[in-house]
């Protein structure tokens, strides 16, 4: 089984990642997705998203962007199917890490060096 990396959202929640093989079969199932730079145990989000089809790979453009700006990042994922979770979850992830690549609620960029335990 894959090692799972937990994030806590804004809310106090907590939220149970697990790495993306990009070459794998991923499902045609709606998820929450971070791009992370990986820093021993430790990883900082440079974006959070969401999609409804983790297999349309949607996640792809703001990876290479992630990896021109940031260098060695990897994707994390975590299923969920409703899209009002989705929905949540990206909130309360962006306003606990202010990833670099989410907009802020100003409209400006997040700021960097945020790390996985808020």
């Amino acid at each position: 089984m894959s090692q799972q990396i937990e994030f806590v959202g804004r809310s106090g929640a907590r939220y149970r990642y697990t790495r993306l093989d990009e070459d794998r079969f991923l499902p045609p199932a709606g998820a929450n997705y971070v791009i992370a730079q990986r820093d021993g145990e430790s990883h900082t989000i440079i974006m959070a998203g969401e999609t409804d089809n983790l297999s349309g790979r949607i996640w792809r453009s703001d990876l290479e962007v992630a990896r021109d700006r940031f260098g060695d990042v990897e994707v994390l994922t975590r299923l969920n199917v409703k899209s009002a979770v989705r929905r949540e979850e990206l909130a309360d992830m962006v306003g606990s890490y202010h990833p670099p690549m989410n907009p802020r609620e100003d409209g400006s960029g997040g700021a960097v060096g945020a790390s996985a335990a808020p």
